[in-house]
């Protein structure tokens, strides 16, 4: 599985993934964790991922053309690479891939979510910032919103964390023992 993460703070998500299970599952080539920089994909001399609300309001939100440029670009990517592939099947399949917002205002994420995302060949994520992102992002881009639980956080990349860790958990081969995913296990963490 691979997994794409788009944010304004790439260097935030080194320090977790490169540690204990992540770093095991990557190393194993079971799991293949990318992060981009949003800003790689916006067309002015600034780098600009915000903008101010349309219609007015407090703070800023983030633009919707880099996010779409970005997704555009991964997408082109993923299928290249799945027509390629010989590993995974016909040369004519199709990469799997979901695209997940990470907002506060998305559905609880859960751990049966966990187990269905454990089945794409690829997973990009969304992490918005600011006062959230233009409404198009949610409604044309991404398949889905996610939200980690019912509180607001300053930014999108620790809910994008918890959603590859326990995603990651369903991989197998990710886990050294499958008891380790019965269900009565996560009850107490």
């Amino acid at each position: 599985m691979r997994v794409d993460i788009l944010t304004m703070f790439p260097d935030t998500f080194s320090c977790y993934f490169n540690e204990s299970i992540l770093k095991r599952a990557q190393k194993k080539k079971l799991l293949a964790i990318r992060v981009h920089d949003l800003r790689r994909w916006t067309a002015d001399r600034h780098k600009t991922v915000d903008d101010r609300p349309y219609g007015g309001g407090p703070g800023m939100i983030m633009k919707v053309e880099p996010f779409y440029r970005a997704v555009a670009a991964l997408k082109r990517k993923a299928k290249i690479t799945a027509k390629r592939d010989p590993v995974r099947g016909s040369e004519k399949r199709k990469a799997s891939v979901r695209v997940i917002l990470t907002s506060a205002k998305g559905k609880q994420f859960t751990q049966a979510d966990a187990r269905r995302l454990a089945h794409y060949q690829r997973i990009i994520i969304l992490c918005g910032r600011y006062e959230g992102v233009d409404e198009r992002v949610a409604d044309s881009i991404a398949d889905e919103e996610l939200s980690i639980g019912p509180y607001v956080l300053t930014g999108g990349e620790l809910p994008a964390m918890v959603v590859v860790d326990a995603l990651s958990r369903h991989i197998p081969g990710v886990l050294g023992h499958p008891e380790s995913l019965e269900e009565k296990r996560h009850a107490s963490c």
